[in-house]
């Protein structure tokens, strides 16, 4: 029998530091990466940049990408690692498989619209935060989740998700 091959979502509103932390761990692991933004239909990215929030119409064919994503790497046996704000209960069941862990990265959302300012080069406007954070249905205990805070420094983020999932490298 195999063992199980981990898949983690590293989710939350935007400014969280998703992107850093998961390419950090997956880099750390030796895991395969994928930045979820980048699976995002053109016609999502151009509605963010001009300031509007997505609705549920807008995001299925997103999550059905991400899901795409996180079923070929079952499929081939290998980790990996997927950044995807999953704000919704109904969005992470798209994405929820035996072996996905969700990895909810959360803090004072001031400390979040100061790192979206601070931001450059992406598509989405800080003044979007807002609807991030009221769409934010936190995990619930049914729901395979670990929380990480902010207030941690990326590198300690990493160790608290490798020591809390008791994550291994892969070997080559």
């Amino acid at each position: 029998m195999t063992a199980p091959v981990p898949v983690l979502v590293f989710m939350g509103p935007a400014g969280t530091g998703k992107s850093t932390v998961a390419g950090m761990l997956a880099g750390r692991l030796g895991w395969d990466f994928q930045e979820g933004d980048d699976l995002h239909p053109a016609e999502n990215v151009a509605k963010m940049a001009s300031g509007h929030a997505l609705n549920d119409d807008d995001r299925w064919p997103w999550l059905d990408r991400v899901a795409g994503w996180i079923d070929g790497r079952i499929a081939a046996g290998r980790p990996g690692v997927i950044t995807c704000s999953a704000l919704k209960r109904s969005y992470r069941d798209v994405l929820r498989r035996d072996d996905v862990t969700f990895v909810l990265l959360m803090g004072d959302p001031k400390l979040v619209l100061e790192r979206l300012l601070r931001r450059q080069g992406h598509y989405m406007p800080p003044s979007l935060l807002t609807s991030q954070f009221e769409t934010l249905e936190i995990p619930d205990a049914d729901e395979r989740a670990i929380r990480v805070d902010l207030d941690l420094t990326p590198q300690e983020q990493v160790r608290e998700v490798i020591d809390r999932l008791q994550l291994t490298q892969i070997s080559s």
